[in-house]
């Protein structure tokens, strides 16, 4: 919620619809979409975010197509050069909690324990190849930091840390595309050039 008007801008109104994990997403985003193809506005735009977890990358990419393929909506893979597109898909590699990683400084704002120098480390420079999954990587470093003793809180990590992440600073790859992403799918349209008339 915090992190999508400071991407793009205060002027886009959105919404956020949560599924019970991968799997229900998976199960229900293709009657979802076709629901939504009978009545979405053209101007209007979805983009579907899903980690990858132990997932092939490619595999659960091309799912995700396939289900926008079949609800008749074309993404950003499917479109020809300068072409529209209304429903793009993203991938948070390889949990969502790498695009945490990939702000030190917004980690350590938000839970002053942690070490804003945590970046430096090795296993953290490349937020979308840590190993052994980024929710336990951060469930570790908030409870050295002395945050979170039974257990992580995953959504009430994600609110404190997103109030705090500045977008044009992450260091996650993935992260940098789904803001891309969004910045072009709320980009204005440039009116198209007027063409010279021909010499007679």
């Amino acid at each position: 919620m915090h992190l999508v008007p400071r991407i793009c801008g205060p002027n886009h109104s959105f919404r956020i619809h949560v599924f019970q994990g991968k799997n229900n997403l998976l199960r229900k985003l293709p009657a979802r979409l076709k629901g939504y193809k009978r009545w979405l506005p053209a101007e209007w735009r979805i983009v579907v975010l899903i980690d990858q977890d132990q997932y092939d990358c490619k595999e659960l990419k091309a799912l995700l197509e396939e289900a926008a393929r079949d609800a008749q909506f074309t993404t950003p893979a499917a479109a020809r050069a300068g072409q529209p597109y209304q429903v793009a898909n993203r991938l948070a590699i390889e949990e969502l909690e790498a695009w945490f990683f990939g702000d030190i400084p917004a980690l350590a704002k938000a839970f002053p324990g942690v070490s804003p120098m945590l970046g430096r480390q090795a296993k953290y420079r490349n937020p979308d190849a840590i190993r052994g999954g980024t929710w336990e990587a951060l469930q570790r470093v908030l409870q050295r930091a002395g945050y979170y003793p039974s257990g992580l809180s995953k959504i009430n990590a994600a609110q404190k840390i997103s109030q705090h992440m500045d977008p044009n600073q992450n260091t996650s790859s993935s992260f940098q595309l789904f803001r891309d992403t969004l910045r072009n799918l709320t980009a204005p349209i440039s009116p198209p050039r007027p063409q010279r008339a021909s010499p007679p």
